[in-house]
């Protein structure tokens, strides 16, 4: 699937005719505000500003999405982040669909909330301070949890993360990627899988969690931090949330100051041993290969575009200073 201007046309299309299942006039303005694994729009009637979710066929099933909901649910419900409310349709029903190109989309409605994402090249190590606090509330909370009957998430482990047949595609398909890029590549991850084979995948080192804590996923107002779409929640290793937070810059010289910042806000809410901190840069180049990944297999999105080949090459000196510090 490949979102162009005319497919994203048509799309904008139907989901326009869709509207009133949200008791959404037909006037209303719905404009696109993000392209990623899912289209995102804004509706706005009146006052009344509404985010819909259309979901990428083939990516989650409806049994996945509605375990995201409910997982959403429990989190509101008592407190644990702040985090927009599903919408349920007229008709009270949180999950709908939608018959575009032939295909039948899941879309989900959230509540709109004001914020701005934080950007890579603020200072940024007071809010990562604040999100190490937030996750380790939310791994609390996964911990306790008693999942509802049915309730379903994929797992991200080395295999869906870094295999051929991953979720988000194959890294060894990136972009600019030669035969020596390749090979370091592949020493890197034989290397992760190492440390994660020792590291372990017991229930305090691996269960539920958000999966994509990037800065696009953040909104801050004020002093105030948010965290928006779980749709890439699931079950992996709890420390694999501080990787995905920095995500798109975890080349960067200011990544070792956000870390120390996390570890000790997550640590002001709940212990972290010596052995989670020290998985964080196996899990660094984790992520960063799985968007390298991503960036050649969703080349139709902005943020693909923007990453290119140079993302690939970054991700090669990532891999060397991992491999190197042994």
């Amino acid at each position: 699937m490949t979102y162009n201007d005319e497919f994203l046309a048509s799309l904008h299309l139907a989901l326009g005719q869709k509207l009133h299942e949200w008791a959404i006039s037909p006037g209303a303005k719905l404009s696109l505000l993000n392209i990623s694994e899912n289209a995102t729009y804004l509706a706005e009637d009146g006052a009344r500003r509404l985010i819909l979710r259309v979901h990428r066929p083939g990516y989650h099933d409806q049994h996945e999405i509605a375990g995201e909901l409910a997982w959403i649910a429990a989190l509101r419900e008592q407190g644990i982040v702040d985090t927009p409310a599903p919408v349920p349709g007229a008709n009270g029903a949180l999950l709908h669909r939608l018959m575009h190109d032939g295909t039948e989309r899941s879309v989900t409605a959230f509540a709109f909330v004001p914020g701005r994402s934080p950007e890579p090249h603020e200072d940024l190590v007071a809010w990562f301070g604040e999100l190490g606090e937030v996750t380790a509330r939310l791994h609390a909370h996964a911990r306790g949890w008693t999942r509802p009957p049915g309730f379903a998430r994929k797992s991200w482990t080395v295999e869906t993360i870094l295999g051929r047949q991953g979720y988000w595609g194959d890294w060894r398909a990136g972009l600019g990627l030669d035969a020596s890029g390749l090979a370091l590549l592949e020493r890197a991850q034989s290397a992760i899988a190492a440390q994660l084979d020792v590291y372990g995948m017991g229930e305090d080192r691996f269960g539920l969690i958000h999966g994509d804590l990037r800065l696009a996923n953040l909104l801050v107002e004020g002093e105030r931090l948010r965290v928006i779409d779980f749709d890439d929640c699931g079950f992996s290793w709890f420390m694999y949330d501080f990787a995905s937070a920095v995500s798109f810059f975890e080349h960067e010289p200011v990544v070792p100051s956000l870390a120390a910042s996390w570890v000790a806000g997550y640590r002001r809410i709940a212990p972290l041993s010596a052995e989670d901190e020290a998985i964080l840069p196996a899990l660094v180049l984790m992520r960063r290969m799985l968007l390298v990944a991503w960036v050649a297999s969703h080349a139709e999105t902005p943020t693909a575009q923007e990453m290119g080949a140079g993302y690939t090459a970054g991700a090669l000196v990532l891999a060397d200073r991992f491999l190197s510090a042994g």
